[in-house]
């Protein structure tokens, strides 16, 4: 990632140890490698754009019951993480 972001191989691992942090350009860079905005960066929900878009797709394709069971599973593995 640091390579693609221009910088060199340490870049990002400066900034998940927290000795380091981005500009606000380089900030922005990092968002568009992920595929999100800076405000899904800071919500955390825009971590797995991909993911969330494949999920998306095939929950389109359920018949009502079906998408039910899939709410209630997603329910209940967001209780598990609390």
């Amino acid at each position: 990632m640091s390579l693609a972001l221009g910088q060199n191989r340490n870049y990002i691992q400066g900034i998940t140890s927290g000795k380091a942090l981005p500009s606000m350009g380089q900030f922005l860079n990092i968002c568009e490698y992920f595929e999100i905005t800076p405000m899904q960066f800071f919500d955390g929900r825009g971590l797995y754009p991909e993911l969330v878009r494949k999920a998306m797709d095939s929950m389109c394709e359920l018949n009502d019951s079906d998408m039910l069971l899939v709410l209630n599973l997603i329910s209940r593995l967001s209780r598990q993480q609390d």
